[in-house]
């Protein structure tokens, strides 16, 4: 399993909704993206983007207070965490994240790093970073992936 990293630059919301759109539109049953990044840096414009990819229409929020907020009508369901509240990784168990994570959707989870003991190791991974010397809205996006699909 090679793992390979790309990094996009992006300087507009609209770019970084379109990479996660690509991404998306690339993703496979069974695939865990792992979304780290500041709080305001872009996590949320880049999930509507892949959620675009994958064909659903209805609005695409953080699920801040419900951990997953599951999305069935794309090609594909969706199952969008954010585990940002998490105070100990069980509580994923209570919610039965393994049905999510190994099931016939596609897993995009928000502050992954808090749960990464829980995370398969062929996950992918991407981190959004700021840089104000590049502009307000430039953004970093680093993506480490062992997934052929997702490649550039």
């Amino acid at each position: 399993m090679e793992v390979q990293t790309t990094v996009w630059e992006t300087n507009r919301p609209e770019e970084t909704f379109d990479l996660g759109k690509r991404l998306g539109e690339a993703a496979k049953p069974g695939d865990i993206y792992c979304l780290d990044g500041d709080l305001g840096v872009g996590k949320t414009v880049f999930t509507q983007g892949f959620a675009a990819g994958l064909a659903i229409t209805e609005p695409v929020n953080s699920p801040t207070f419900t951990i997953v907020q599951v999305y069935e009508e794309g090609r594909l369901p969706l199952y969008h965490f954010d585990v940002y509240r998490i105070g100990d990784p069980e509580e994923m168990d209570e919610i039965g994240y393994e049905d999510y994570f190994f099931g016939n959707g596609v897993s995009l989870i928000e502050w992954a790093s808090l749960i990464d003991e829980l995370l398969p190791e062929n996950a992918a991974r991407i981190l959004i970073e700021k840089d104000v010397e590049q502009g307000f809205d430039y953004r970093r996006i680093t993506v480490r992936s062992s997934y052929e699909n997702i490649r550039d």
